[in-house]
């Protein structure tokens, strides 16, 4: 089994922007240390504690702070960008950095207020499908087919070789498409809460390798799950840190409630209402967390449920010290040798 991560440069309380990218540069060298496998960066918009709203220009820096590991989004949210721009950002990074590039590609579109911010110029967006397709037009060959809208047009810089393309979803739908067009899957059990998500993961996992055709980018199929993470060094200090992501994932005000990543305490002094009480129990279905021993054997039950090639786990824990230790309590128990600087 492979293990990755998506990181969201949060804003830990009491913490900048500034510092922020300093700690997500932190984490991709001890994940690189590791032996991890891939190292991957969100896009989110107007979310006061995620420094992440353009992952392609993370992704430049961090490809320059590292030497090994894969770097990659996760992802480009593909409805509010042209396909062709997109191809173009993605070549220029796997031309200076051959074999180190992932292209990790999500649907959502976010708030009313975001998905306007965006698109603002827009009469209409294409089919979510035929963006995927433009997207391996431009990628896998020199020039446009004659067939194609854009016919004869080049993402330049022209490489032989392409990123890797996954899709990145909570639903069937993009299982389909990632089948049929030959891309990685990246099936996410952590945005939405309630059991039910499982059953729907397996699904989707289920019909996205059963009818995987091959392409020049991937001959078999690749499964990866996503999850939150809170690792501590006993039960009780995972217990601990697990409040501050309770409150978080309570999305007040569309997250803007939150002007950073809130600390424990803060999660403490909040007074939760009932309703709120039973979304935390439901949202724990979200995450994996306890000490070294539960969380290993958690992530083995998922890896052998789903038949997954790839866990990428997201520590979204308080302060920065506690997501370094997180990756190393994992590097280390899955017998991934740290690798000399």
């Amino acid at each position: 089994m492979q293990l990755s991560i998506l990181d969201y440069a949060q804003i830990d309380e009491g913490k900048d922007a500034y510092q922020a990218f300093h700690h997500t540069i932190q984490l991709a060298k001890m994940a690189e240390k590791y032996g991890y496998s891939r190292f991957w960066m969100a896009e989110h918009h107007d979310v006061p504690a995620f420094a992440s709203s353009s992952p392609e220009m993370m992704m430049m820096h961090l490809l320059n702070q590292t030497s090994r590991i894969r770097i990659g989004s996760g992802g480009v949210m593909l409805p509010h960008y042209s396909p062709f721009k997109v191809a173009e950002n993605f070549r220029v990074m796997e031309t200076l950095f051959p074999g180190r590039v992932d292209l990790g590609i999500g649907s959502t579109i976010g708030t009313p207020r975001v998905n306007k911010a965006l698109n603002e110029m827009k009469q209409k967006k294409l089919p979510f499908e035929t963006s995927i397709q433009d997207i391996l037009s431009y990628l896998t060959s020199k020039e446009v087919v004659d067939s194609h809208r854009m016919a004869g047009i080049t993402a330049n810089p022209y490489t032989k070789q392409s990123p890797s393309i996954w899709l990145l979803s909570a639903s069937m739908r993009s299982a389909k498409i990632a089948a049929k067009r030959g891309l990685g899957y990246t099936f996410g059990l952590f945005p939405l809460a309630g059991r039910d998500n499982m059953e729907r993961g397996l699904k989707a996992v289920e019909y996205y390798r059963a009818h995987f055709e091959p392409s020049e980018l991937l001959n078999k199929p690749q499964v990866s799950i996503a999850l939150f993470l809170v690792l501590g060094e006993t039960q009780s200090e995972a217990e601990y840190l697990a409040q501050a992501l309770d409150f978080w994932l309570l999305g007040l005000d569309d997250f803007s409630y939150y002007k950073q990543f809130p600390s424990v305490a803060t999660a403490q002094s909040y007074r939760y209402s009932e309703q709120e009480k039973e979304t935390i129990k439901l949202n724990r279905a979200r995450m994996v967390m306890g000490d070294v021993k539960s969380v290993t054997s958690q992530l083995d039950e998922l890896t052998e449920k789903f038949s997954a090639d790839e866990l990428l786990v997201i520590p979204l824990m308080p302060d920065i010290k506690y997501r370094l230790r997180a990756v190393e309590l994992l590097g280390e128990t899955y017998l991934i040798k740290p690798k000399p600087d």
